[in-house]
């Protein structure tokens, strides 16, 4: 029988993946494959992403990115996130963006669930992202999680139709249920 030999794959690999809407990623050099998102998370994602652009953009405190864009990590650990907020300018490169960001968020589908809340979550605190968001759909719920050490502390959470004050930016309420309607 003969031995393959297995390699971790890098940015360059997913360059010539196919364009078939699928989103591809990399941790520690494996590949990740999900389906497109559904309209319903495409909905939330959007509204979130206004959201947090007039916080951060109106304010200029930062840049508010939606998927598909490229989180390049290092080149073995690369990634989709639904949203990201870059604070650096310098973090914005042609190829997407190229250091740990201020703010992911994930917004869990039934694919991704797992993931979002496993390897992705601790991937990400290990490269330095300094606060992770995860979008529960099901339960109508967000959790707002910092980066403690190489790991990622809960800090703030709502569900329902209410409001989130977040403690770390001064002024920042996400309305819960504008994502939900």
């Amino acid at each position: 029988m003969a031995s393959e030999l297995k390699r971790k794959l890098d940015y360059s690999d997913l360059l010539v993946t196919p364009d078939d809407r699928l989103r591809y990623e990399l941790i520690r050099g494996e590949l990740l494959v999900t389906p497109s998102p559904s309209p319903t998370h495409q909905r939330i994602s959007k509204r979130l992403q206004r959201q947090l652009e007039a916080y951060f953009e109106a304010r200029s405190l930062g840049e508010v990115f939606n998927a598909p864009i490229d989180l390049i990590l290092n080149e073995q650990d690369v990634f989709v996130p639904d949203l990201v907020v870059v604070t650096d300018p310098g973090h914005i490169s042609n190829r997407g963006i190229e250091s740990a960001p201020v703010l992911v968020v994930e917004i869990l589908s039934p694919s991704t669930r797992k993931r979002d809340r496993g390897a992705k979550a601790r991937r990400y605190a290990e490269l330095g992202v300094e606060h992770y968001w995860i979008v529960d759909p099901e339960r109508l719920r967000l959790e707002c999680h910092r980066l403690a050490g190489s790991s990622f502390q809960p800090l703030v959470e709502a569900e329902g139709e209410t409001t989130l004050e977040h403690p770390s930016w001064a002024g920042l309420v996400v309305d819960l249920a504008a994502l939900w309607r």
